[in-house]
């Protein structure tokens, strides 16, 4: 895994088997997902979003603490899947990151828990799976205009973003902010120490 340009977010590059039959590849290692990343991800819930090409979900982000991490891939076509600090305070707070994810190169995101996600399939269906470290949980889910200019998300000219009542009527960065409904930086880096904190105890070989 390679940790991209915002703290918590990691880029997974499967080794992919191929023989006459076709392909076979490890998508998550629990290994080395805690190796790199410094503790397991704990598995509560695994989504299966299908999209039509265009369609956009997100940027959608949860309270902290617990917040809600993903590991994503895409199993089937392709999309663009876009990871948003909208930690408060934190060094690289309002940037984004942009990874293309299909069923060729077979990629995986991870995402801590604090930072924004938001995908857009590219081809005519996109059907992504993810897991979850804690379940769907309505009144601590939050959403941040896809389209907020002051973002700049660089979505491709090509194809036009279908979103959904709720992501569309969702406040820009600069109102959540002033509502108080981002996660503060501080709050995230104290829950991964205590994810990592868990992990050295129950394995004194992790650094």
């Amino acid at each position: 895994m390679r940790e991209l340009e915002i703290e918590g977010a990691w880029l997974y590059t499967p080794r992919i088997h191929h023989d006459v039959r076709g392909s076979v590849l490890e998508w998550f290692s629990g290994r080395e997902f805690a190796r790199d990343v410094g503790h397991p991800l704990p598995v509560a819930q695994a989504n299966c979003p299908v999209t039509r090409r265009g369609g956009v979900r997100g940027i959608h982000y949860a309270d902290v603490p617990p917040g809600q991490a993903k590991y994503l891939t895409c199993v089937s076509g392709a999309l663009l899947d876009v990871i948003v600090d909208v930690r408060v305070g934190s060094p690289t707070y309002a940037r984004w990151v942009a990874v293309r994810l299909d069923d060729r190169d077979r990629q995986a995101v991870y995402l801590a828990e604090g930072l924004g996600h938001a995908l857009m399939a590219l081809t005519e269906q996109a059907t992504a799976v993810y897991l979850c470290s804690t379940p769907y949980t309505p009144e601590r889910e939050h959403g941040i205009h896809p389209l907020d200019p002051d973002i700049g998300i660089d979505w491709p000219d090509d194809v036009t973003p279908l979103l959904s009542e709720k992501d569309a009527a969702a406040p820009s960065l600069a109102e959540a902010h002033r509502l108080g409904l981002l996660p503060s930086y501080a709050d995230c880096r104290a829950y991964a120490d205590h994810l990592r904190g868990v992990q050295r105890t129950e394995d004194p070989a992790v650094p």
